[in-house]
């Protein structure tokens, strides 16, 4: 199923685009957006109450005398000037509330990014950010963890404005320490154009005119679970060990025979723009950026036939912050509908806003029809997926089983 562009969006996408690198790393499938009650049937563990944090240890906020944010975030996961210079939504909050941001694009993986602050945050040192977003299953680990400061809900009304069904994740009941910034599917993309044919399934990955001409995202809950989901597995529910390592084997048999050219993180798409490629387990929003960046259309976005994953990425301040009160700002501003649909025109990834969907009607009608940005029940409820979230044994062996698989 196609995203139709507007011309003037795209050309916008497209200009911005120049100055990008890809998007993500290693997003993890997560809580989805609508009808998530229908497709997760297992949730994470719920954190100890309050996330057993004493907020006295956190410290002295600042914001009232010291104007200035820090927010680290995804590559091209906010909207982005014609000319690459800046993110207008964030110059228009910045105008509004005096409050200087200083917006870094350097998470390019969640366990790479984690890693590299965790032991700041464990000692409660700063971290330079006071903002940072992570896909759901690491937000889990973090609010597990006590690794994440409560917000103070009262100071953003428009936090109300979250889709119902995300208003009580299961990592956070109640939405007391994240709220959701961007969704996304795991799915089939493919150069329709060069191929001369349509994929629909896992199975099309490995035809012989596309050995060697295949990538896939580095994380394993989407490349596995897309296999996994091809394999009748239900990732929603109580899979073990077993399931996985069908999995991962059926992934390195296709690198063995040489259909995978290679797994990748944030350069995934370099062999796609480059040619290397024509096909791969990719990410949504992702293929919609290379159509608006390359002028191609005959790049295609799909959900293989055995359904495709879902996951949700999250906004949190760090326990480290003395400027919750800033953070707490640029929150409530983000999930105004008006501004929220600007930045899905630019992302094109699943918008999490209420009441965004008719305000996008007046930047780019197509887009607002557009199932990967407005997902309906129905359409979740057929085609997406949630990898049920692993416990601590689970994610340590499983992850350290996949760097194994990569790193063939």
């Amino acid at each position: 199923m196609d995203v139709p562009l507007d011309p003037a969006v795209r050309a916008l996408r497209r200009a911005a685009a120049r100055s990008l690198a890809t998007r993500r790393e290693a997003l993890g499938a997560g809580m989805g957006l609508a009808a998530l009650a229908a497709v997760a049937a297992c949730a994470p563990p719920p954190p100890p109450a309050g996330g057993g944090l004493d907020i006295r240890a956190l410290p002295a906020d600042v914001s009232a005398r010291d104007r200035t944010l820090r927010f680290s975030n995804w590559t091209a996961y906010l909207d982005l000037s014609e000319d690459a210079k800046t993110y207008p939504t964030l110059a228009a909050f910045e105008k509004r509330t005096g409050i200087d941001v200083a917006y870094a694009e350097d998470i390019d993986d969640n366990d790479t990014y984690f890693t590299k602050i965790a032991p700041q945050l464990r000692s409660r040192q700063d971290v330079g950010a006071d903002l940072f977003v992570f896909t759901d299953w690491m937000i889990n680990r973090l609010i597990r963890e006590r690794l994440v400061a409560p917000l103070e809900l009262l100071r953003m009304p428009n936090a109300t404005h979250l889709l119902d069904t995300m208003k009580d994740a299961p990592f956070d009941p109640g939405r007391h320490f994240s709220l959701a910034w961007q969704g996304g599917f795991g799915g089939i993309g493919y150069n329709r154009r060069k191929l001369g044919r349509d994929l629909r399934s896992i199975e099309d990955l490995w035809a012989d005119d596309l050995r060697g001409k295949v990538v896939a995202v580095s994380e394993f809950r989407d490349t596995a679970g897309l296999v996994m989901l091809a394999q009748g597995v239900d990732i929603t529910g109580s899979f073990g060990k077993t399931e996985v390592e069908n999995a991962f084997g059926e992934v390195e048999k296709r690198i063995a025979d040489g259909h995978i050219r290679r797994i990748r993180g944030n350069s995934y798409l370099q062999d796609l723009k480059s040619g290397n490629a024509l096909a791969g387990l990719v990410w949504s929003g992702d293929l919609f950026s290379l159509r608006a960046e390359t002028g191609d259309d005959s790049w295609q976005f799909v959900l293989p036939d055995s359904g495709g994953t879902l996951w949700t990425d999250n906004v949190a301040v760090p326990v480290t912050s003395p400027r919750r009160r800033n953070a707490e700002a640029l929150m409530n501003y983000y999930y105004d509908p008006a501004v929220a649909a600007q930045v899905a025109a630019y992302v094109t990834y699943v918008c999490p806003v209420r009441g965004a969907q008719e305000a996008m009607e007046k930047i780019d009608p197509a887009l607002a029809k557009s199932p990967f940005v407005f997902p309906t029940d129905d359409f979740l409820r057929r085609h997406a997926r949630v990898f049920r979230a692993l416990d601590a044994d689970e994610d340590a062996e499983y992850g350290a089983r996949w760097a194994k698989v990569v790193g063939n």
